[in-house]
């Protein structure tokens, strides 16, 4: 379909809700009439399969600017930028939440540069979530046209 898949979610018991995050395969900006299409083909799949017991209701959306980092060409995409990061278990040291500047991602591993400007190399399978923090340089590199690379602060 020319889409890619970011993230899925089902939230809810009685009636619950799939959420569906999708990009363009060709790196445009998703737009309604992409979220109806990928609507129409999902939900005739899932009529026809049947996963889910009851009625329930789907939504399909695209990331927004300040996306979850999900697969590891998130993390190399926005490498520069800031992110949040909450992981399925402690890292050395106790701590589950940290923010930092995206450095990229490789061999399942996500990278980025703490506050303290250590590095940090996180398995991307322990990685609760990620996402992007909303700032005047994420907008920039959003918009059409020529990018500005973010700063970069040691």
């Amino acid at each position: 379909m020319g889409y890619e898949l970011v993230r899925i979610a089902v939230l809810g018991r009685e009636n619950p809700t799939v959420q569906i995050m999708a990009d363009r395969a060709d790196g445009l900006m998703l737009t309604v009439e992409d979220c109806e299409a990928i609507s129409h083909q999902i939900s005739a799949v899932l009529d026809v399969d049947d996963p889910i017991a009851g009625e329930w209701t789907l939504e399909v959306s695209s990331p927004g600017i300040d996306r979850p980092l999900t697969r590891a060409k998130d993390w190399v995409r926005y490498a520069g930028h800031q992110v949040k990061v909450e992981m399925t278990i402690p890292l050395p040291g106790g701590r589950k939440r940290l923010a930092g500047i995206v450095l990229g991602a490789a061999d399942g591993m996500a990278s980025l540069r703490v506050e303290s400007g250590e590095t940090m190399a996180l398995p991307m399978a322990d990685i609760r979530r990620a996402r992007l923090v909303l700032t005047d340089a994420l907008i920039d590199a959003t918009q059409p046209g020529p990018k500005t690379l973010p700063e970069q602060h040691n």
